[in-house]
Formats: structure tokens, sequence, C-alpha cells
């Protein structure tokens, strides 16, 4: 009886902390990789030249500060953060300019002295892309209620963060589109139609068979 009881106690314990234990390392992960990004663009922002990349920097850098200051919480307590996540929005819009231009060809840089706009921005673009991929993993395994919708929160807002630095990336040619030529592009945009019709779907021995 003195041993049930003691395991009972135990498990309310347990419960009471409301994280699982493959949760614990993905949030390991994901609190250990945003203090990298964070890192990251700090050590970069020595080097960038152009006063709209450095806009772009501090105020993703902040952003992602706020997000790992309520992340750390909701994930230390195991409730809501005392803040709300918030939204990030990009500061100016543009069009994608499509195509190839001649550009000089790239290559591994050979000191500091050869660090540059186009390669930070490209670092930058990199490390949110793989955070956003990682808080998408990460919040499919989540048992916890609130620091789940905490990182599937935060997904969109870098992903937002990542197109603000390809439209960058882009004007300046340093992140180029090419297109396909004209026909194969409308093939290819042919080749899906939505589904009509209402769907035939086979019946379910088994559940029949349970009634």
């Amino acid at each position: 009886m003195q041993q049930q009881t003691q395991f009972g106690n135990q498990t309310q314990g347990v419960q009471q902390m409301n994280h699982g234990g493959h949760e614990l390392f993905d949030m390991h992960e994901v609190l250990s990789c945003t203090i990298n990004v964070l890192d990251q663009f700090m050590i970069s922002r020595q080097f960038v030249q152009d006063n709209e990349l450095l806009d772009i920097l501090d105020r993703q850098y902040n952003f992602i500060l706020s997000q790992y200051n309520l992340t750390a919480e909701c994930f230390t307590t195991g409730q809501k953060p005392s803040q709300e996540t918030s939204t990030y929005m990009i500061k100016e819009m543009t069009q994608p300019i499509y195509g190839i231009q001649s550009i000089q060809p790239k290559k591994p840089i050979q000191s500091l002295a050869d660090v540059s706009d186009a390669g930070i921005g490209g670092h930058m673009l990199g490390l949110i892309k793989a955070h956003a991929s990682l808080l998408t993993k990460s919040a499919a395994e989540v048992t916890n209620p609130v620091v789940r919708r905490v990182l599937a929160s935060q997904v969109q807002h870098f992903i937002e963060m990542a197109y603000e630095i390809f439209m960058y990336q882009n004007k300046n040619a340093y992140y180029q589109v090419p297109q396909l030529e004209a026909s194969d592009m409308q093939k290819m945009l042919s080749m899906f139609v939505p589904a009509t019709g209402t769907p035939q779907m086979p019946a379910n021995n088994k559940a029949a068979a349970v009634h």
C-alpha cells in the first residue's frame, strides 16, 4: 500500500510538470538554436554596410529575442507566458524580380575583409529558414499545449522574416530567381485541377462489425 502511494505521488508530480521526456530534448534544441541565431546576428552586425540590411537585422534580432524570452518562460513554467506572442511585420513588401543577370561568380571568402552584405544576407536567410523548420518539427512533438501553441505561432513569423531577407537579396541580385520558358511554365501550371463531385469512400468493414 505504501509503495502504491509513493508511486502515485511520483506520477502526480510528473503530471504537474506537464512535459514529456522527448519534449524536453526538443525544447532544449529549440532554445539553444534560438540563442545561436541571435548570437550569429550579433556577430554579423559589425560587418554590415548597407543601412537597409542593418535595419532588417536589428528588427529581426529584437523580434527573435522577444520570442526566445516567452518561449523560455512557458517552457520553464509549463503555463501561459506573461506576454502574448507578437506578429512580425515586413516593413516594405516588394514584388520579386525574375530572371538571371550576369554577376561576379561566387567563391568562399579568403579573409574577413571579403565579408559582404550579400554573404551576410545569405547567412541570415539560412539561419531563419532552418529555425522555421526546427520550430515546425518540434511543435508536432511537444505535448504541453501551451508550449506547442507558442512554437506553432512562431513558424509563420519566421517564414515572414525569411521572405523579408529573400526580398532584400533578390532586389540586389544576390538571390536570383530563374523562370521556365512560357510554354513549359503553362504546361506545369495545367497539370493539376480541383477535384469535382462527391468522393465515393469505401465502407469500413471493421467499424461496421463492431456495431
